[in-house]
């Protein structure tokens, strides 16, 4: 049985349910935040020992055969809980009991949640990728204004976030990349709160998402620069009509980006690329559990097959 971890609202993992069903491949999808609705037991001796019943559908340790670690939600107390206090004592404990839950099914991830935390360290992504021989754009990860100056002198430059790319609180708001010229030496105080990534601005053709699973690569041109609004991050504006195309890259760079994956441990990763108007692509960073199913939607890339496939090797030992 192949285990899903997610939640409810997980419209990607739909797909690859959808496949599981059309190949007949039993599996039991958990929507984390739903645990403290469960009936656990854990053993303390066995890692293969545990069971996790929720609405009546069991799932046992010993029958799973693989497992894919997508986005799971933080448990959530029962509204019969009245106590803020106890709510978070509850949902701590459950947290604690599914940390011990990912434990157990190491060996068994299309991608480890330890390994897709390590990954998610972009300057780390730029050392390996810069090793491995990808082009990349001059960049410092910096909160030095000097630092910040050096780039901007000599380059049309851009900034973005280290990790987190959301202001959350009242009116929460995504912080895309943007340009950075126009920051001035008044700027220097606000620059030195927190170090972000700044980086040479490449000309874009188009920009490039390639998915990997296993072996396999997906790449797919984003023709963002039809756009104003999204010449500097495609994501701005939402907007839903950019056209996606299917590409195929030389060998070199599809077995780059495969041992790319590989050497952050993992199996999967959605890798960003531009293009520059010459056609050489420069790696900007790796998502190693990114979003995926808009483009089988948009392409029809076979990722959700590809995906069952690697479970299913996994499955097999």
């Amino acid at each position: 049985m192949i285990l899903l971890v997610t939640n409810r609202r997980d419209i990607t993992m739909d797909y690859v349910v959808a496949e599981l069903r059309h190949r007949e491949i039993p599996f039991y999808r958990l929507n984390t935040e739903l645990l403290p609705q469960a009936t656990c037991t854990m053993s303390g001796k066995d890692r293969r020992s545990w069971s996790i019943c929720i609405d009546g559908k069991m799932v046992l340790g010993e029958e799973i055969t693989a497992a894919y670690f997508r986005r799971p939600g933080a448990p959530v107390a029962s509204d019969k809980v009245e106590g803020l206090g106890e709510k978070r004592y509850i949902e701590a404990e459950w947290g604690s009991f599914l940390k011990s839950l990912y434990m157990r099914l190491d060996g068994l991830w299309l991608s480890g949640p330890t390994q897709i935390f390590l990954a998610e360290d972009k300057p780390r992504q730029l050392v390996i990728a810069h090793e491995l021989g990808f082009e990349i754009p001059e960049v410092t990860i910096t909160n030095d204004w000097a630092s910040v100056k050096r780039i901007t002198d000599q380059h049309q430059a851009i900034g973005k976030p280290l990790r987190e790319a959301v202001l959350s609180g009242e009116g929460e708001r995504v912080m895309f990349t943007s340009r950075i010229n126009d920051a001035k030496e008044s700027d220097a105080a606000s620059i030195a709160l927190a170090p972000f990534i700044a980086q040479r601005e490449i000309l874009k053709k188009y920009d490039v998402r390639v998915t990997v699973v296993g072996t396999k690569t997906f790449a797919t041109a984003i023709w963002s620069q039809a756009n104003e609004e999204t010449e500097v991050d495609w994501r701005q504006g939402s907007r839903t009509d950019l056209k996606h195309e299917r590409i195929e890259l030389d060998q070199s760079l599809q077995q780059r980006c495969v041992d790319l994956v590989g050497a952050l441990g993992l199996k999967f990763g959605a890798i960003d690329f531009i293009c520059d108007q010459q056609d050489k692509l420069w790696f900007l960073e790796i998502n190693p559990n990114g979003q995926w199913a808009w483009i089988e939607n948009l392409t029809g890339h076979p990722i959700s097959k590809a995906i069952v496939d690697e479970l299913e090797e996994i499955s097999q030992g």
